[in-house]
């Protein structure tokens, strides 16, 4: 396995060797010694059809890191920065992930997350630093023109929870008005 930094503070790719042969192909997907000062206390899988586009998805609190594979597809997986004081606050990155490529990504708290389905079929693992908190989820507008992000030009099929995500202006009153509260 081979670690890579990104321009993100944080994020980061890890590129693993694939075995390849008749029977098929063998990956190892995580080793702790790369990011050791993680601790993923929650695993979880997603399946979507091709041109499935979920996201963008955060906590605002109890956020989660998350170390991300594909073990069936293949996906566009993008993140957005918004830890307030980074240099790339609001930029975007991202990356095409297949279950042959061999490659995973940690995305560290305080990005948005979101991909979409570029295979048949997508099966997609996330291992999470912390808890889901369905109270604490939030979703972006994936198309915000506030982050700009050049999806490919499909007919994407997005659920009606994601297609009233918020705008990204929207999301800023609401941090504004939790942390007015707090």
């Amino acid at each position: 396995m081979k670690l890579f930094k990104t321009k993100f503070k944080g994020l980061k790719i890890i590129k693993s060797p694939v075995h390849s042969d008749s029977r098929g192909h063998f990956i190892e997907l995580f080793k702790s010694k790369y990011l050791q000062k993680q601790n993923f206390v929650f695993t979880c899988s997603s399946k979507s059809k091709k041109n499935v586009l979920r996201g963008m998805h955060l906590q605002t609190k109890s956020s989660q890191g998350k170390y991300l594979s594909v073990l069936k597809g293949k996906i566009l997986d993008v993140v957005v920065d918004l830890r307030k004081n980074s240099k790339t606050y609001c930029k975007y990155f991202k990356i095409e992930i297949s279950d042959k490529s061999g490659i995973s990504i940690f995305i560290p708290e305080g990005f948005a997350h979101g991909f979409l389905a570029l295979g048949n079929e997508n099966i997609i693992t996330y291992h999470c630093t912390n808890y889901r908190s369905p109270k604490y989820e939030v979703g972006l507008k994936w198309d915000d023109p506030k982050f700009n992000i050049k999806w490919p030009k499909k007919k994407l099929i997005i659920s009606k929870k994601d297609k009233e995500n918020l705008s990204f202006d929207d999301y800023i009153k609401l941090i504004n008005l939790k942390n007015e509260k707090n």
